[in-house]
């Protein structure tokens, strides 16, 4: 199983935060790159414990979907989804935040094991991996630009 842990400061409330990290309209936002779109379950808005949402997206010139599922959260500490349906053999994706002093700091611990045995292991170790941990950082950007505008009223 492959491991990839994130850790990103943002200066911003941790509900703020929180609150972008599970936003699904933000989410397809950072994710154009590859055209995600939200197609059943949560399709907008912030998703809720035990609600799902299946994701539409061409990944490594395939179209593919997703269906994850939130199955534990505590507001606005932590949130874990797991995949349902989709590409790896498994799936989970742990959203931790703590404050520091005036700063959020949100960790991702995700977890994924592609399937095809030995073959999946060597894809993940020298391509996968790294791909997905591009994915992430590419949509912590954005999640860390929109906390930290001052702007907007809900920063969204």
């Amino acid at each position: 199983m492959a491991i990839i842990r994130l850790h990103t400061t943002i200066q911003a409330d941790i509900r703020k935060v929180f609150d972008l990290a599970r936003d699904i309209d933000l989410h397809q936002k950072s994710t154009f790159k590859t055209g995600e779109k939200a197609i059943a379950g949560r399709t907008s808005g912030l998703i809720e414990p035990g609600e799902t949402v299946t994701w539409k997206a061409k990944h490594l010139g395939v179209m593919q979907t997703l269906t994850t599922q939130i199955v534990a959260m505590q507001k606005p500490y932590h949130f874990t989804d797991v995949m349902l349906k989709g590409a790896f053999r498994s799936m989970k994706h742990q959203h931790l935040f703590r404050k520091e002093n005036n700063n959020t700091i949100m960790t991702d611990i995700f977890e994924f094991e592609s399937p095809f045995g030995i073959i999946g292991k060597i894809f993940n170790a020298v391509f996968l991996k790294n791909y997905m941990k591009k994915f992430l950082l590419e949509r912590n950007r954005l999640i860390k630009r929109t906390a930290e505008t001052k702007d907007s009223a809900d920063g969204r």
